[in-house]
This record gives structure tokens, C-alpha cells and sequence, in this order.
């Protein structure tokens, strides 16, 4: 079993800590060595003896059962996808519309989350309401829950589909209650949680989840190209696979003998060859998060953004992520009004610290790892207002 606190500044377990103050988690996180380990693993056997005795295949179906007990599924409700737009894609392309059907989402989401349903918009005539973000009276920005229920309240609302964490603003949706609304009215509740595994706990059960899709390469601390897909078990059959290939069905490799039987489970959703060093990298970095537990991990990096809070709220930044349960994440996105923002990324880089812009706004967005003294790195860089 890791011990989280050994982990804090290890450069051995996080070679970054050795040149950079990396507060972009929420972007494309840099790899552990627990992850590249298992990349340097694969190449060295795929150089000299290619598959012959790899375990390769048994090592993916041990990170199924992996990504199931992270997000409190069965392995059988488990499919691996490229990235969560393929994800999503499954889902909107997955199920039987009818001309009018509403699709509830927030007006800021990240695209991943958008184009699909603009595709069942164009093509199946289904209508989209996208709910806008409000200021509160806090200065916060958020999609206020009783907005996006009271749209959900149509009788003609087909699915709700939402972030878990929103990407620009760092607010968390509560998915609990959003959930137990969806599952009383009958209606189908997808989830992109790219901005939440592995930082903030996910429970589809407890959130009454349809489907979950979330790529690897953000806060799971995989490599792009590696995420998973959720579909609950009662909806498996029910779905149509977005693509069809060799791998879809049950008999895989009885290659001569053709059965176009799909899979009862959710291996029906991976139609061809997996990405095998992406997986096995997925897996070296969430075996990592699975001995730290994501409970210690969220409560370590709302530590950090706190330190972070204070000593923005004294530079006179304006706070824009949400900083109550259960709307925080491990976002914090922030604003200057006195500087500009593409100026303070460039003269942050410059001193070696990574945060991002995204839509008005600088957002930081540490992992546990990262230590306070990097925190005050970053705010020793930030201008005063």
C-alpha cells in the first residue's frame, strides 16, 4: 500500500516535481512512473518478442476490474474507449429517439459533451436546452442545480447530460440528487466525468448513473488515448455499439466461424484491438491512485487550493470556481483585472509553473502530489493588484 504522504514532492514517483510546478491536471497531466514504467514495460517486449507470452490481455482485464472498483460498477458495465467523445458518442447514437425528445446539458460545457447531441439535434430532430452559468451572490460562477432540474421537468426531457465537474469553472454538479431525479422520471442520465475521476469519489450507483465516459489523461494520470465507458447493466442490451468490428461479439476469435452475436456485456461498445500501451500505462497510474484512494487524494488537493485561495484573495484576485461542498473540485479557476491573463501564463512558464486559460478566466488545478511550496511558487509570480 502507497502511503499518499510519501508521494507529496517525489520527484523519484513524479520526475515533473524536478522541473516544474504543474498546476494543469484538469489539461494533460504529466505521467508517474508508476505509469511509464508499464509503457517502457510494453515497448521493451513488443521490440523482442512481440505478443508471444505477453500478459498483456490479462493485465487489461485485471484494469477493468480496476476502473470498476473506482467508480463502484461491475466489470461487466466496463468497455475501454479512446477518449470520452467516443464515449458520449455511444450513447447519443446508442438509443432509439423520437422527433422531439429533449436533451438537457449546461451552456458550458466542453465541446466533448456538445457535438454528439448537436449530431441527434440535426439528424433525429431532437431539441437541445442548454442551461447558462449565473454570477452568485458569492462572485462564483455557476449553473444553478434548480435550473438545470426545472428544465429536466419536461415531459419531453429524453436525457440529462452534464460534466460532473465543469472544466472552466471547476463547479461540481451534484449528481446525487440530479440522478434520483433522472431515475424517478424515467430519464437517462449521462455523465462526462473526464474532470472528476480520480480526484473527487464517484459512486454510479449512489448518483443513479446511466452512462459514464472519462479519457484517462487528466486527472487519472494516464497516457491520451486510454479512457473508459460505464454503461449501467440494464441498459447494455439496449444500446446499439457506435461502431462494429471483430470485437464486438462473442466469440471473438473463432475467426472462420462468423456469429454476429454481440457481447451481453459491455465488451460489446470495443469493436477492434485495444491500444494496449495506452491501457497498460492507464493502468500502472490508477493501480497508483487506487492505493492512495481518492478520498485522501480530494482532500489533500483542497488543501492545496486553499493556501492557494488565501494568498490570491491577498493579491486581489477575483475567485471564480465554487468553494462550498458539494461544488468543489480540483479546479480552481481565478481572474485578474488588472493584468493580462496570456501575459501571466507566458511569465508563469517562464519560471517553470504550468497553469492554463480557459474561457476568461486562469485555472489551476494541482494534484496531490504537488506540495505547498510550489503553491507559493506560483503566487510569488502572480502580480499584485
Amino acid at each position: 500500500m502507497l502511503d499518499a504522504a510519501t508521494l507529496i514532492g517525489n520527484r523519484d514517483m513524479f520526475p515533473v516535481l524536478a522541473h516544474w510546478a504543474f498546476f494543469n491536471h484538469a489539461g494533460v497531466a504529466p505521467l508517474p512512473r508508476i505509469a511509464t514504467d508499464q509503457l517502457r514495460r510494453y515497448a521493451n517486449q513488443a521490440q523482442m518478442q512481440g505478443y508471444l507470452n505477453s500478459s498483456w490481455y490479462a493485465d487489461i482485464e485485471s484494469l477493468r476490474k480496476l476502473c470498476a472498483s473506482l467508480i463502484n460498477a461491475h466489470r461487466d458495465e466496463i468497455a475501454f474507449i479512446k477518449n470520452t467523445s467516443e464515449g458520449i458518442s455511444i450513447v447519443a447514437g446508442g438509443i432509439d429517439w423520437q422527433w422531439g425528445d429533449l436533451i438537457v446539458t449546461t451552456a458550458v460545457e466542453y465541446p466533448a459533451n456538445i457535438y454528439p447531441w448537436l449530431e441527434v439535434v440535426r439528424s433525429r430532430g431532437a431539441r437541445l436546452e442548454m442551461v447558462p452559468e449565473q454570477t452568485m451572490p458569492d462572485g462564483s460562477r455557476q449553473v444553478p442545480i434548480e435550473a438545470i432540474l426545472a428544465a429536466a421537468a419536461d415531459p419531453r426531457c429524453r436525457v440529462v447530460t452534464l460534466s460532473h465537474v465543469e472544466y472552466a469553472s471547476g463547479q461540481r454538479h451534484d449528481l446525487a440528487r440530479i440522478g434520483a431525479f433522472c431515475r424517478e422520471r424515467k430519464i437517462i442520465f449521462c455523465v462526462d466525468a473526464i474532470q472528476s475521476v480520480g480526484v473527487v469519489p464517484v459512486d454510479v450507483q449512489a448518483m443513479n448513473i446511466d452512462y459514464l465516459s472519462a479519457d484517462g489523461h487528466k486527472w487519472m494520470l494516464g497516457p491520451e488515448g486510454a479512457g473508459i465507458f460505464y454503461c449501467r447493466r440494464e441498459l447494455v442490451e439496449h444500446t446499439r455499439p457506435l461502431m462494429i468490428g471483430w470485437m464486438n461479439v462473442i466469440n471473438p476469435q473463432s475467426y472462420g466461424h462468423y456469429d454476429y452475436t454481440l457481447k451481453s456485456n459491455a465488451g460489446r461498445f470495443e469493436c477492434g484491438t485495444y491500444n494496449v500501451p495506452g491501457l497498460l500505462g492507464l493502468l500502472g497510474a490508477l493501480t497508483l491512485i487506487d492505493q492512495v484512494t481518492v478520498p485522501l487524494i480530494y482532500a489533500r488537493v483542497q488543501q492545496l487550493l486553499d493556501h492557494l485561495v488565501e494568498g490570491l484573495t491577498k493579491k486581489g484576485y477575483e475567485i471564480v470556481s465554487p468553494r462550498e461542498e458539494p461544488m468543489r473540485s480540483g479546479i480552481l479557476s481565478f481572474k485578474s483585472h488588472g493584468h493580462s491573463h496570456d501575459q501571466i501564463v507566458l511569465k508563469c512558464r517562464e519560471a517553470n509553473i504550468e497553469i492554463a486559460k480557459r474561457e476568461g478566466r486562469l485555472r489551476a488545478a494541482p494534484h496531490f502530489y504537488n506540495t505547498e511550496a510550489q503553491i507559493d511558487q506560483l503566487l510569488s509570480v502572480l502580480p499584485f493588484h
